[in-house]
């Protein structure tokens, strides 16, 4: 408004007057807002916007939610222990006592005979009508609910910390072996083909081998053999990054080369990290499982995913509902991990925001 009153003090060089009225201030302040998609905003509100965005990876997150709560609070929601035995109460088919109401869940079981099928019911022939096997029990009378929850909370317990250990490992020397390069990153990288030339499973078993078996010995054997991949991106980032301007303004601001690389570097090179570390919890509770399930794994009376598998292997054809339940749970968990990890992958990663 003050330029259209000083162009109506004086004429312009074409003979045309401007007067104040001739001019009305738009006032389109909403219309020139930035858009929404690219509104400043913190990068991790950004990527937890885009990571809800995305339904598979928010059913995987529930999904790991719901069975991490069932592996914390279920073995307590019923009066049996995952190591108590009763003979008497051995192979009950699952009951549950809503759903028994409406002929689902019931306590009977087919069984084969010579003759052909038939329909048994324990639970009637023993007349125990205030007795429910939520998901059965196995061939020693353990119940198999409780079982299963406490053999995916050791499972989880071990994936979980195996990955956390090999994320620390592996991006520590990945870091390293980048930033300093040359001879040492040479070395490094020489060391570590050599590594990953050896099976993984023959390390995996010679050291359960050497050493008693149990959730320690288990961790320190995926510590030993998963940090590879992670040492791999880590070096990779590094490479990319420690030529940037912001890195070479520390150098010469005088900082160290260890506070450069995880003070300066690692912050820009979290959301790789942490998508590969998500990545690398179904392949530990694989791992784990496989080895349980050749006996190389948790020690009895405890209970693992894998460990119960196998025990319900030995008696699939005649109570198929035994191994039923520690295969879908372990399969919900690897599946789940993975929707997580891509759903993170995608949000984590600026290259990906639209895709």
């Amino acid at each position: 408004m003050k330029a259209s009153a000083q162009q109506a003090a004086a004429p312009v060089t074409d003979g045309t007057v401007f007067y104040p009225d001739d001019f009305e201030l738009k006032n389109n302040a909403d219309e020139i807002r930035i858009d929404s998609n690219f509104a400043a905003q913190s990068f991790w509100k950004e990527a937890r916007i885009r990571f809800c965005r995305k339904k598979s990876a928010v059913f995987g997150l529930a999904m790991v939610l719901l069975i991490t709560l069932l592996a914390i609070f279920g073995p307590g929601m019923n009066s049996y222990t995952y190591s108590g035995q009763d003979l008497s109460r051995k192979n009950f088919a699952p009951r549950v006592p809503v759903l028994e109401d409406i002929g689902i869940l019931d306590g009977g079981e087919n069984i084969s005979t010579t003759t052909g099928s038939k329909k048994l019911n324990y639970y009637q022939l023993k007349k125990l009508d205030n007795v429910y096997y939520w998901f059965g029990s196995d061939t020693f009378g353990r119940d198999i609910w409780t079982r299963t929850w406490s053999g995916a909370q050791v499972s989880l317990i071990i994936a979980v910390a195996a990955a956390l250990i090999d994320m620390v490992i592996g991006m520590s020397y990945g870091l390293i072996s980048g930033y300093f390069g040359g001879r040492v990153d040479s070395a490094m990288q020489r060391f570590l083909e050599v590594a990953n030339g050896i099976p993984r499973l023959v390390i995996v078993t010679l050291l359960l081998l050497v050493l008693s078996p149990g959730m320690l010995t288990i961790i320190f054997a995926l510590m030993l053999t998963e940090w590879i991949g992670m040492s791999r991106i880590a070096r990779a980032e590094m490479l990319k990054l420690k030529e940037q301007e912001f890195v070479l303004a520390s150098r010469t601001l005088g900082a160290g080369s260890f506070f450069i690389i995880f003070r300066e570097v690692l912050p820009n090179i979290i959301g790789p990290v942490i998508t590969q570390v998500m990545f690398s919890i179904p392949t530990a509770i694989f791992t784990e499982a496989f080895l349980s399930f050749v006996g190389l794994g948790i020690p009895v009376p405890q209970c693992s995913l894998g460990s119960l598998i196998s025990e319900g292997f030995n008696s699939f054809t005649t109570h198929p509902y035994q191994i039923v339940p520690p295969i879908v749970v372990m399969a919900l968990l690897m599946l789940s991990f993975n929707l997580v990890a891509d759903g993170l992958r995608e949000a984590l990663d600026p290259k990906l925001k639209e895709m």
